[in-house]
């Protein structure tokens, strides 16, 4: 300005517009004292005034005070704020925040009152992190219903981008076909067919490519996996530790009451629940929780009704599931459910097949009874139960008899791996696809492992210890969907035949750089 040709350079006074007079007063102290607070009080005015200044020591330290205020009730409004100023680093920063709260962003006022171009940005995400793409299309319809006369008009340019082929078809029938707002707008009814054909006609699915017939692949922060007790060198272990995937680090973290072997563990409310197993002497019945918050150990939890171990466990609709297993005496077909508001166990019907080493999976509100043996030899057959009927019917069985197999949900599929036929320890895998109810095959794993515990952490699937036919195993594998391979990722502290795994949230873990 006051060393080139433009008019500045030849006035003595010049005006300078759109700075906020407080804003200024720090910013040519800080030129003299080389010192400046950055506060909430005045950051807002800082940030522009330094990025119109060329001040970019001030704007790395605005954007980084800005980064530490994130919270799912202004995160939007950073953003915009990040996006209106050019801070592409906060920028990018809010909508990883964004992506991966989304489910509590939409919460607040500051999503119904999103402009339209925003509104898409979010959620044409692949990064989206939802259970569902009903959690898309709800948000969506809150956001039109916020104000209908105005927005209307955009249901149409905005519902392109819900994946509603990756609905199900109840849902794509009966709540996105018969709102009257969707009824009433021709683009929007060629929509939901287009999802019809997707779903009714598989045979046309490799003609259907883009955005609308993917799913998402959200990048998961702040999980971390724990491994509980397990068998090593001939006696169950009560030791626990725990996984960052962020450090890679697996710690020791406070050890149950119990060894358990055989023992089933899930995550309920952001609490480890282990249930049964057997402690080298006796089958248990004894149920610990763990709250990573703390630390500790508790057994107030309600037992079983019945000892069992080699137990299948899951959380389904807020209700914590004990599936088959066996009780010392005979395998077990019985399944009965944890309600944590009264601390009771109810039984609800029983599996048509008795099952030990049995895994368990919940999918599209149904849980899933998967291989297992009936006590004489490892089944491929599997099981499905509706809570709303309280009823099992079979699907499709796997390709390969498996007992004591690893299974977890990943990119809506069930993945069964490792196990124990006939003969031998497995390392080959296999996924169920619900819609073609039909299991395929995947790359085996690098070892063969029984007793293999199997998890979902921040968007990747992992294979915990277990046994090779001569070796207890501390190694731990990651699958990389794209390359269809499976990867050694390093080792726990412990051996661990039997163990269970859990995978719990820790918000003061998150971190949203990539």
């Amino acid at each position: 300005m006051f060393t080139g040709e433009l008019a500045e350079s030849r006035q003595t006074e010049v005006m300078i517009r759109d700075i906020d007079e407080h804003a200024m007063e720090l910013l040519v102290d800080f030129a003299y004292s080389s010192h400046i607070v950055v506060e909430e009080a005045n950051v807002q005015v800082l940030l522009p005034a330094a990025c119109l200044l060329q001040m970019t020591e001030i704007q790395d330290v605005c954007c980084e005070f800005l980064k530490k205020q994130l919270d799912p009730s202004n995160c939007l409004g950073i953003r915009a704020f990040a996006d209106t100023h050019s801070c592409q680093e906060l920028l990018h920063f809010a909508d990883k925040y964004t992506q991966d709260r989304f489910q509590e962003v939409i919460d607040n006022e500051e999503f119904l009152l999103l402009p339209v171009n925003q509104l898409i940005d979010i959620i044409s995400s692949d990064e989206l992190n939802v259970r569902s793409e009903e959690q898309v299309y709800s948000a969506l319809m809150l956001w039109v219903k916020y104000n209908v006369p105005e927005r209307r008009q955009h249901l149409a340019h905005v519902l392109q981008h819900v994946r509603l082929s990756q609905l199900t078809a109840k849902y794509l029938v009966g709540t996105v076909g018969s709102d009257l707002l969707v009824k009433s707008d021709e683009a929007c009814r060629d929509l939901v067919d287009e999802a019809k054909n997707y779903l009714l006609l598989p045979q046309e699915r490799p003609l259907m490519v883009g955005p609308r017939f993917r799913a998402r692949k959200p990048v998961r922060r702040g999980e971390v996996l724990f491994a509980v007790g397990g068998w090593c060198s001939g006696d169950a272990i009560a030791s626990v530790e725990r996984y960052d995937p962020q450090s890679n680090e697996w710690r020791m973290v406070a050890p149950m009451s119990k060894r358990r072997c055989g023992v089933g563990c899930a995550v309920l409310s952001d609490l480890l629940y282990a249930v049964g197993g057997h402690d080298g002497q006796s089958y248990l019945n004894s149920i610990e929780r763990y709250d990573p918050h703390t630390n500790q150990w508790c057994g107030d939890v309600a037992p079983t009704s019945s000892c069992r171990t080699s137990v299948g466990v899951a959380v389904l609709d807020g209700f914590l599931y004990a599936v088959g297993g066996q009780d010392g005496v005979s395998c077990l077909n019985f399944v009965e459910r944890y309600d944590p508001q009264t601390n009771r166990w109810n039984k609800v019907a029983g599996m048509s097949t008795k099952r030990l080493g049995v895994a368990v999976a919940v999918l599209g509100g149904h849980l899933y009874a998967i291989g297992g043996s009936d006590g004489t030899s490892p089944l491929n057959t599997v099981e499905r139960y509706d809570p709303r009927t309280n009823r099992w019917c079979p699907v499709s069985p796997m390709g390969t008899r498996r007992k004591h197999l690893g299974c977890a949900v990943y990119n809506n599929m069930i993945y069964a791996v490792g196990g124990r036929d006939d003969t031998t320890e497995l390392s080959s895998a296999e996924r169920y696809n619900p819609q073609s109810n039909q299991w395929q095959p995947i790359v085996a794993m690098t070892s063969r492992r029984s007793g293999v515990g199997l998890a979902v952490v921040n968007g990747l699937l992992y294979a915990v210890g277990g046994f090779d036919g001569s070796t207890y195993l501390k190694t731990i594998e990651v699958y990389d969907p794209e390359k269809n391979q499976w990867c050694l990722c390093g080792s726990m502290n412990y051996r661990r035949l039997g163990g269970g795994v859990g995978v719990v949230r820790l918000p003061h873990l998150e971190t949203y750089f990539r």
